[in-house]
This record gives C-alpha cells, sequence and structure tokens, in this order.
C-alpha cells in the first residue's frame, strides 16, 4: 500500500526558512512524478512545485525563486526547501505522485509563518 509521510513544518516568523520531507513507503518514489501540494485554510488545495516530464520542474508563480523541490531516490523521499517565507505560505502541505491514479495523500504537515 502506497504511503507519503511529510514531515518538517512548524511556526515560523516571515523571512524564515524551513524544510519539509516526504517519506514514501510501498512504492519508488522514482517511478512516479513527484510534488508538493498545500491547502491554506478556506482555499483550494494547490500545486506548490512537481517533477514534470523531461526532468523539468513546475513551479507556482507565488512561490518561484522562494523555494526548491528536490529528491533523493535513495532514501525514497522528497524535500521542498522554502526561503524567504510569506504569511501567504501559510497551509498544510502534502506530497504526492502527481502522474498515479488514484492519488495518495499523506496528513500532510502544517506550515504557519507568522510574527
Amino acid at each position: 500500500q502506497v504511503h507519503f509521510m511529510e514531515s518538517g513544518g512548524g511556526l515560523v516568523q516571515p523571512g524564515g526558512s524551513l524544510r519539509l520531507s516526504c517519506v514514501a513507503s510501498g512504492t519508488e518514489m522514482s517511478r512516479y512524478l513527484m510534488g508538493w501540494y498545500r491547502q491554506a485554510p478556506g482555499k483550494q488545495r494547490e500545486l506548490v512545485a512537481s517533477f514534470i516530464r523531461d526532468n523539468g520542474i513546475k513551479y507556482a508563480d507565488s512561490v518561484k525563486g522562494r523555494f526548491t523541490i528536490s529528491a533523493d531516490n535513495a532514501k525514497n523521499t522528497l524535500y521542498l526547501q522554502m526561503e524567504r517565507l510569506k504569511p501567504e505560505d501559510t497551509a498544510i502541505y502534502y506530497c504526492t505522485a502527481t502522474n498515479q491514479l488514484p492519488r495518495h495523500w499523506g496528513q500532510g504537515t502544517q506550515v504557519t509563518v507568522s510574527s
């Protein structure tokens, strides 16, 4: 059974940094195009960053230049390095295999940006 476990969230001041991790079990992450999504209170879940075909990467306009997605296939782990965080980055962050159906979602990790 496919399972994703996100971690690394927390409370950080505006301008701060966090590194999120997502460990996969029940599947090899390298088989899929992995990505990070987030869902803020009262809003729909949105794509933050994702690997795409031909070794590409896609970022939401709101995080370009601040967030970096990476993966360590040997550890079956996906990362999201977040820099210069803003209050509007506050959300629950999830990882998923974007080209896998049905989609599998973990519990997510809460990121709160506040002074």
